[in-house]
């Protein structure tokens, strides 16, 4: 067994049909074993697909050099707004779109992330908000004309974001990592977006979290681990990878009032109608 793996007794039946919709395949920590032997562990063990996402403009060719050789992965590319992207937007952009038109379309799953960022990008440190802007709406552009679902990161930065996301109504799409509360889960929703939820949801002060999670319909809720970050109880702390996803899953069925198995099958046809997932996963 893979270090760091979980040794439930039954390990499929609780692995089997499990989607993590957002991860970082090429940051898993390595150590004794490579990256892709932990993947590989997780599809043994019956895994249902993983979203691995882009955060640069050129990764996307990268990433499916060492994973697309795994059925349960599919890739979502994006660029995500860190400083040098934000001053070259449209650079990166065309970057991105060469990437992608190069890349088999049944292994994309969406575009993205992308995003706004208040936490890292601050006015106050002379952030470009502008190319920021640029960034965020040409990935939405993008989406449009390739029809591709869309994965955004927003974080401390909703009013912007929603007022940018209302402008575009063409593209589909989540909110990753869902960080705010209910009135805000509300106005995303009403936008035609989903929810998705990292590890946070199950920690104690998280109270935002499951509220807004119990008040979303359950056709709109994704479930993700953001890995390496974000990791959920009892591993909080640690670098996060997708079998975490499991307490996640666990913690949101409790939340719901649904068994863990029916809570596996909602996400599996949430996932088959934002980014067109083989019903293979429904299994």
């Amino acid at each position: 067994m893979v270090k760091g793996m979980y040794e439930y007794p039954g390990k499929k039946t609780f692995f089997t049909g499990l989607i993590d919709t957002h991860a970082h395949l090429s940051m898993l920590k390595e150590d004794e074993v490579s990256r892709e032997a932990r993947v590989r562990e997780l599809f043994d063990a019956g895994f249902g697909c993983i979203v691995d996402i882009g955060t640069e403009a050129d990764d996307l060719s990268l990433r499916m050099a060492d994973f697309a050789g795994f059925e349960g992965v599919r890739f979502a590319a994006g660029v995500w707004p860190y400083p040098q992207a934000i001053t070259d937007p449209e650079g990166r952009l065309s970057t991105l779109e060469a990437q992608m038109a190069g890349a088999p379309r049944d292994s994309l799953a969406a575009l993205g992330e992308c995003g706004l960022d208040r936490h890292h990008n601050r006015p106050s440190a002379g952030a470009d908000l502008a190319g920021e802007r640029r960034l965020f709406e040409g990935h939405l552009h993008l989406a449009e004309k390739l029809n591709l679902p869309i994965i955004i990161h927003s974080r401390e930065a909703f009013e912007e974001t929603k007022a940018i996301l209302a402008s575009h109504s063409g593209p589909r799409g989540v909110i990753h990592s869902f960080s705010y509360g209910l009135p805000e889960a509300r106005d995303f929703l009403n936008l035609g977006y989903y929810l998705s939820f990292t590890g946070v949801l199950t920690y104690k002060n998280a109270f935002n979290l499951r509220e807004a999670l119990i008040f979303a319909p359950r056709d709109r809720i994704l479930l993700e681990t953001d890995s390496p970050f974000l990791a959920p109880r009892p591993f909080r702390g640690k670098p996060a990878h997708p079998g975490m996803v499991l307490e996640t899953y666990r913690c949101a069925a409790e939340l719901l009032g649904l068994d863990l198995e029916d809570l596996k099958s909602r996400i599996a046809e949430n996932c088959l109608n934002l980014f067109g997932f083989s019903s293979n996963f429904l299994s």
